[in-house]
């Protein structure tokens, strides 16, 4: 049986001044960096990292700007731009460029950094469930679902937990809902409330349009290094026509589909997830 490897906590800096924190799993010389979607922490990359760990990778679970334990943006700004200047740094702090692993937002937030970039600053890019294209309304439901409890919150853990239910019928209700405080924080009001800055979603419209196709699609075209895309087999986010049409702009693009999955593949089917993102990361490193 392998043994539980315990994360180190750590943290990066960006440009503007913020603190993002993050766990470090394991003490290989191959770094991998995760970055999670929107409304997630670094706690939804738990057993994948452990995996990484334990195959030798020196993993990176980090909470984006305004999300989790980092720093929110004083002025509320959540532009692509800034996601993807913070990627770009951290990735520049190591001494060769690491792997990265972006879910998401974070995926997109990766592809921009690297595909907007003329020097390499990542090694490899794995996008879980993010394309240039993405259907509209899997868009909308997710931005609904954030948006809905943002400022009200959750009077208890068995409300948020029938909510979550609610957008998740294909996962099992868990029985212990304490893991759920690793996404939510409690406040003087004696409410739970998401743990990420509300005004993230804020304006959704217009950051829609901030993550526009064609922007990401330029990007996409330009990028050189090895990727993998992992779609959730039943994510209603990456149809099987828009995977199809990113393998075309990628050439060098490796596709794994993992049955069962929605958009949020690690959590929904996290063996599976890390049996096709850890042959691709061995292969290219």
């Amino acid at each position: 049986m392998t043994a539980t490897i315990i994360p180190t906590a750590t943290s990066f800096h960006t440009a503007d001044g913020l603190t993002l924190t993050a766990d470090r799993w394991g003490t290989g010389d191959q770094v991998v960096l995760l970055f999670h979607g929107g409304g997630q922490t670094r706690h939804a990359w738990g057993g994948a990292a452990q995996r990484l760990a334990a195959a030798g990778w020196c993993a990176y679970t980090i909470d984006q700007r305004g999300h989790g334990e980092s720093d929110w943006s004083p002025d509320g700004e959540y532009r692509i731009d800034r996601f993807a200047e913070d990627v770009r740094g951290i990735c520049r702090s190591f001494a060769k460029p690491p792997a990265v692993v972006g879910a998401s937002l974070g995926g997109i937030a990766s592809l921009i950094a690297q595909g907007e970039c003329a020097e390499a600053v990542l090694s490899a890019l794995v996008l879980v469930d993010i394309t240039p294209r993405v259907e509209r309304a899997g868009v909308e439901r997710i931005i609904n679902f954030m948006a809905a409890r943002a400022e009200t919150g959750f009077a208890t853990l068995e409300e948020c937990a029938d909510y979550v239910a609610s957008y998740l019928p294909h996962r099992k209700r868990p029985k212990d809902l304490s893991g759920l405080m690793k996404n939510l924080r409690l406040r003087d009001d004696g409410r739970y409330y998401w743990h990420w800055d509300p005004r993230f979603v804020t304006n959704a419209e217009r950051r829609m349009e901030d993550r526009d196709p064609a922007r990401m699609i330029a990007a996409a075209g330009r990028l050189q290094c090895p990727t993998l895309l992992v779609r959730g087999g039943s994510s209603d986010l990456v149809s099987e026509e828009v995977a199809r049409e990113f393998l075309d702009l990628v050439p060098q693009a490796e596709f794994a589909d993992v049955a069962g999955a929605g958009h949020m593949v690690a959590g929904d089917k996290n063996d599976a997830f890390t049996d096709a993102v850890l042959p691709f990361l061995s292969k290219h490193h």
